[in-house]
């Protein structure tokens, strides 16, 4: 990973491609430099003798500048950087556009690029990049309108349109930074570089961006899951399409799409989810400015009943919680309330009150044990001066050391209050489930810095047997396996049913009279996915019934499929599926974060219930014992309507060694094994389908 204090602090700028003619990039890029920067700023055109009154260079080389930030054409880029490069130069920002983005020459423009970068160890930003800005030195290397602010957030987006248009509404709302970078094409810096570079600077609180993909999923949970053991991320990601799904063939790659995979290993790297970009700044600023609660209970205290009872519908949609006060508490308020008030949560302090009577209540409330955080909602009234109020809850937040939100509802009257509020680290919504996202968002980060994360079990398997029976695909043009590779599962410690694969009625008969009891059959070929759909599964076949079942069996995928491969026949003992309830554990490879398991609510209905939870792969025992806790159907497992409890044990250890198996074996594409029977006694995998990257193998 980059240490990236020069590309933010530097003390010599060069720009190459710099001018004074308008309407130019070198001419913005030149002009909020000299603005505000408080170290050396100097142009770079053989062309001019001067620009802006400084002296032009003719090379890069000339400046002994520190950073380098590049806009001359495309194609003498490469060379820039590369001089740059040769100068010892080892931080660059290329503004330039025509690379990757274009098409192939461009593509092919930008991996030149790249490796110039890598030769020389030089910390590279864009190219296609907007810029980057540092308020603490007054840094603006982009051609943005708007400078930031000074503040703690530090913020990197993939659009340098959307950051023109947030520092222009965060200027207008009060809103700083200390850092704000636009990614560009992400040559070789991308989001993870930033955010290890970001935990590390005591100068940024809070770690903010939009992004419309992630380069290297595994390498950002790892570096966000350090990161935010002490300093929150807060990340809006666009693009929820299901385009990770086309051309699936397995249950599990029908119904995990791109957005799942990001869903899960955002969540695993310790990242607060934004929808949108109220709910990324309303989550920012409070997590910038306030402390996070020790519980989750909040108390709501108000002037006014309905917007009372709207926060409270709020509160019960988020992870948070009404307090339940002490009773001493609900002696204190009654006491400092009217008949007329309620004592209970939420907190009516009725409409006629006046401040004293308000900041009380505000006061009981965060003196009690049961009370994490405080919600101030006020309506105005004639009794009420919103700026004292504001005044005094700063005061009373200060006292208390407890995360306060406030919601004074209003137009003008609310301006002079808000700024008070905002400028304690107190923000002020006018919506109250704003409010309530606000303190939820600071519950969140609560429980993700106290994470404990555990390295993923390893389990003695047959890696080499694994390797093996993968290896089939080698020689075929179909790379998609089925219950053939039973035994792949029967390698990863994974319980099947007894039983076997044969190519004879006869021999079908012996591993039958083997089994106690009756028998399941099935077609076994790789052109034939759906066995149940052509009548390729027989349940309940009697020893004396096996030798026709084979024959009926062969005989039915023969007229559905004549130029199937026919491998032969599996014989199962039966696995009682009304004692047990079906599952189903499977793993799609996402390109982005690579193998996403998913676990679920099996069988046939699987694709309509989509009752399902996700995780990338390696999980250790506590993500694989969460991923049963949060399927729809987990009452289930945990015995319901009289029903025994399962061997949740006996699914979650299944999870475990499914992700090892598809972490050992990159080669595995998709892989289904539907239904996994968790019964009272144990778990057993029915049936499995894979495909397999022989390439990879």
């Amino acid at each position: 990973m980059a240490e990236l204090s020069e590309l933010f602090a530097p003390e010599r700028i060069a720009v190459v491609g710099a001018t004074d003619r308008e309407g130019s990039v070198g001419r913005a890029i030149m002009e909020n430099l000299i603005d505000s920067y408080v170290g050396a700023v100097v142009p770079v055109n053989p062309s001019r003798e001067a620009v802006f009154d400084r002296t032009a260079y003719d090379g890069v080389a000339e400046t002994d500048a520190d950073l380098a930030v590049v806009v001359v054409p495309p194609d003498i880029a490469v060379e820039a950087v590369r001089e740059a490069g040769e100068a010892g130069i080892k931080s660059v920002v290329v503004i330039t556009a025509g690379f990757g983005e274009t098409g192939s020459e461009g593509a092919a423009r930008e991996q030149e690029l790249r490796a110039v970068a890598e030769s020389y160890d030089i910390d590279l930003v864009g190219p296609n990049s907007l810029g980057i800005m540092s308020t603490p030195v007054g840094m603006n290397a982009s051609f943005g309108p708007e400078d930031a602010q000074s503040g703690r957030m530090s913020f990197m987006s993939q659009s340098g349109a959307f950051i023109t248009a947030v520092l222009d509404w965060a200027n207008e709302q009060g809103i700083g930074f200390k850092d704000v970078v636009s990614l560009g094409n992400k040559a070789v810096l991308d989001e993870s570089d930033f955010v290890e570079s970001w935990g590390e600077d005591p100068d940024t609180d809070v770690v903010i961006g939009y992004l419309e993909g992630i380069d290297d999923g595994q390498q950002f949970i790892r570096t966000a899951r350090e990161v935010t053991q002490e300093t929150p991320i807060v990340l809006v990601k666009s693009g929820r399409t299901d385009a990770g799904a086309q051309a699936a063939s397995s249950h599990t790659g029908t119904i995990a799409g791109s957005d799942e995979a990001y869903e899960a290993g955002l969540d695993q790297a310790g990242v607060i989810r934004a929808e949108s970009v109220q709910e990324l700044f309303d989550a920012a600023r409070v997590l910038e400015s306030q402390p996070v609660p020790e519980r989750d209970g909040v108390a709501v205290i108000t002037n006014a009943g309905g917007p009372g009872v709207m926060t409270t519908d709020a509160i019960g949609d988020s992870r948070l919680s009404m307090a339940s006060f002490t009773d001493e508490t609900l002696d204190a308020f009654r006491e400092a309330l009217p008949a007329g008030g309620n004592v209970y949560n939420p907190v009516d302090v009725v409409g006629d009150a006046d401040n004293e009577r308000f900041r009380d209540a505000i006061d009981v409330a965060l003196a009690d044990e049961n009370v994490g955080s405080v919600i101030v909602l006020a309506c105005p009234t004639a009794v009420l001066d919103y700026e004292a109020l504001a005044e005094e809850t700063v005061a009373l937040q200060a006292h208390h050391g407890k995360p306060v939100a406030a919601c004074f509802m209003g137009g003008g009257r609310v301006d002079a209050a808000a700024r008070t509020l905002a400028e304690a680290g107190i923000p002020n919504y006018f919506d109250p489930a704003r409010a309530v996202g606000g303190l939820d968002a600071l519950s969140q980060f609560r429980d993700i810095s106290t994470r404990e994360y555990r390295e993923p079990t390893e389990f003695d398997v047959d890696r080499d047997r694994a390797r093996e029976i993968l290896s089939a695909v080698e020689d075929r043009e179909d790379t998609r396996l089925g219950v053939e590779a039973m035994e792949l599962l029967d390698a990863y410690g994974i319980e099947t049913p007894q039983g076997g694969i044969v190519d004879a009625p006869a021999d079908a008969l012996e591993i039958a009279e083997d089994i106690d009891g009756d028998v399941v059959m099935k077609i076994v070929s790789p052109d034939i996915l759906h066995k149940s759909d052509i009548g390729g599964v027989k349940v309940g076949v009697s020893h004396e019934n096996v030798y026709d079942a084979y024959e009926d069996l062969v005989s039915r995928a023969r007229n559905y499929q004549p130029d199937a491969t026919i491998i032969g026949v599996q014989v199962q003992e039966m696995v009682d599926l009304d004692a047990g309830v079906e599952t189903i554990v499977g793993v799609n490879r996402d390109p982005q974060f690579g193998p996403l398991l998913l676990f679920g609510l099996g069988g046939i209905f699987v694709e309509t219930l989509e009752d399902t939870t996700f995780r990338v792969a390696p999980v250790s025992r506590p993500e694989a014992a969460a991923m049963t806790d949060e399927i729809d159907a987990a009452p289930l497992l945990r015995g319901a309507r009289g029903r025994d409890p399962v061997d949740v044990e006996g699914v979650v250890e299944t999870i475990q060694r499914l992700s090892q198996l598809v972490t050992d074996f990159p080669a595995i594409l998709e892989l289904d094994i539907n239904p996994l029977v968790a019964g009272p006694d144990g778990v057993s995998a029915v049936d499995v389908r894979l495909t397999v990257d022989p390439d990879r193998l």
